[in-house]
């Protein structure tokens, strides 16, 4: 089970830190991903972690992807907000090292997590 937290309602220039608690099984040896999704448009990649990290071009530079392995534990820390990246935002487990973008390839979801960038 993927659990998320940190999100809410902030104005663009600002940060969050999104968090990812799993339970039940460790994530250790998977890819770990966010997503978002605003209303009305498909589920898009931000970024992933397994020995190496991978971004979205929307959000490099001002994103960066961590985990704590010990702590079974993934964060996306978000600086430099805009309105554009309003959407819920979803942390999911792929079996897959290879650092994937595609929601299909991963197989664990947690239920989302809203952040909200005022302009």
């Amino acid at each position: 089970q993927l659990v998320e937290s940190g999100g809410g309602l902030v104005q663009a220039g600002g940060s969050l830190r999104l968090s990812c608690a799993a339970s039940g099984r460790t994530f250790s040896g998977y890819s770990m991903g966010w997503f978002r999704q605003a209303p009305g448009k498909e589920r898009e990649f931000v970024a992933a972690i397994n020995r190496n990290t991978y971004y979205a071009d929307s959000v490099k530079d001002r994103f960066t992807i961590s985990r704590d392995n010990a702590k079974n534990t993934v964060y996306l820390q978000m600086n430099s907000l805009k309105p554009e990246d309003t959407a819920v935002y979803y942390c999911a487990a792929s079996p897959s090292g290879y650092l994937p973008s595609r929601p299909s390839r991963y197989d664990y979801w947690g239920q989302g997590t809203q952040v909200t960038v005022s302009s």
